[in-house]
């Protein structure tokens, strides 16, 4: 497996604050989101990503954030992961426009996501 790069921090925001997240985040970044759905907000940073995710469960303060590394094909990301000790916490999803993600536990008890994303152009 090769890791691309650190690509995406997701903050997870309540769904009914999300426009509001939406706004604040594109004020204090000084730009506009590159991705825009009722499901989720993409904003490029950088290089990096900075994702929104309206969650309509109760964020609890540690619980809020996952970083993903940017792969390649996240199918032989994953299955590499799972064969170095990894368990699979979430299945590969795709979660819009051929953006697929994943996430699992390393063997110390950190989350790892993957996230394939052909939209995502390093600038």
């Amino acid at each position: 497996m090769t890791l691309m790069g650190l690509r995406t921090v997701i903050y997870r925001v309540p769904k009914n604050n999300l426009k509001k997240a939406t706004l604040w985040y594109s004020k204090l970044l000084g730009v506009k989101p590159y991705f825009e759905e009722p499901f989720y907000v993409g904003f490029n940073v950088g290089g990096f990503e900075l994702g929104l995710d309206p969650d309509e469960g109760e964020i609890i303060m540690g619980n809020n954030v996952v970083t993903y590394w940017g792969v390649k094909d996240i199918e032989m990301a994953l299955g590499h992961s799972l064969k170095s000790e990894a368990t699979k916490e979430s299945d590969i999803r795709e979660v819009g426009e051929g953006i697929k993600v994943a996430t699992l536990k390393e063997p110390f008890g950190n989350l790892l996501g993957l996230i394939e994303n052909p939209h995502f152009k390093i600038q």
